[in-house]
């Protein structure tokens, strides 16, 4: 029983130190392992931005102190507490969703490649990134194309400007599924199907040069590159494709009349 009441006294105490503690005194409150300690925190005349961005640094929070977090006048009238509420990762998704139109661009792409993300912040980041593209500056899209994820650099290649086509297969995100929608997409074009055919990384890829092969906006030059090294029924395969012009469907022909099955 006296172990209870001394149990009961020392919290006491504590909770008593998190509501009045100075300033200074808070920073040392805040590492305190128990959440109605950080809680009572809230309601100290002095917490300060400062406070609370040092307590979302700790990753052990619950959801009801998150949302109380939150909930505060000072955060909402702080963008970094936002930034901050965000990036931790124990912030409920509908917190998260409620904010991530405040972050910044770029914060929503160090969002998403902060270790320990969640896949709910990574994917509503990327959804936040992919609906502001539409009205995304050049510039910007060149540094998103560099620094992005994989499911935003799909989605700038699949825009089809061949300056950001370039950039989009120098990232080491891309993965090749996307370049082989573009390709297969309306947005492709023989400018950008070449830029794809003699990039140093994409070229070998035997699916990305089949891909090639079968759009009809694919410029000659790459069916003359390219046909001699397939196989002959990955050859024939392509003759009967509907998707090839005429002068396409010549130069298969050619090929498998040199190789004496035409």
């Amino acid at each position: 029983m006296a172990e209870s009441s001394k149990i009961s006294t020392e919290q006491g105490k504590r909770l008593y130190l998190a509501l009045t503690a100075s300033s200074d005194e808070l920073f040392q409150v805040l590492l305190d392992p128990e959440i109605q300690v950080l809680r009572a925190t809230l309601k100290n005349q002095n917490l300060n931005e400062d406070h609370l961005r040092a307590l979302l640094k700790r990753r052990d929070l619950t959801e009801d102190l998150l949302k109380a977090i939150y909930q505060l006048d000072i955060t909402k009238a702080s963008h970094r507490l936002q930034v901050a509420l965000v990036k931790n990762p124990g912030t409920p998704a509908p917190v998260a969703l409620a904010l991530l139109p405040h972050l910044h661009l770029f914060e929503l792409v160090d969002l998403c490649l902060i270790p320990g993300v969640t896949p709910d912040q990574k994917f509503g980041a990327e959804r936040a990134i992919l609906q502001r593209l539409p009205t995304t500056e050049l510039g910007n899209k060149m540094t998103l194309a560099r620094r992005a994820t994989a499911t935003v650099v799909g989605a700038i290649l699949k825009e089809g400007q061949p300056r950001l086509v370039e950039i989009c297969l120098s990232s080491p995100r891309l993965r090749e599924v996307a370049i082989l929608q573009f390709i297969n997409g309306a947005t492709s074009s023989a400018e950008t199907i070449s830029i794809i055919a003699r990039h140093e990384k994409w070229k070998l890829r035997p699916n990305l040069r089949l891909a090639i092969l079968k759009n009809r906006r694919t410029p000659a030059i790459w069916f003359t590159l390219f046909l001699p090294q397939l196989r002959t029924a990955e050859v024939r395969n392509l003759l009967v494709s509907r998707n090839l012009n005429q002068a396409q469907k010549k130069l298969v022909q050619d090929e498998l009349r040199k190789r004496g099955t035409g």
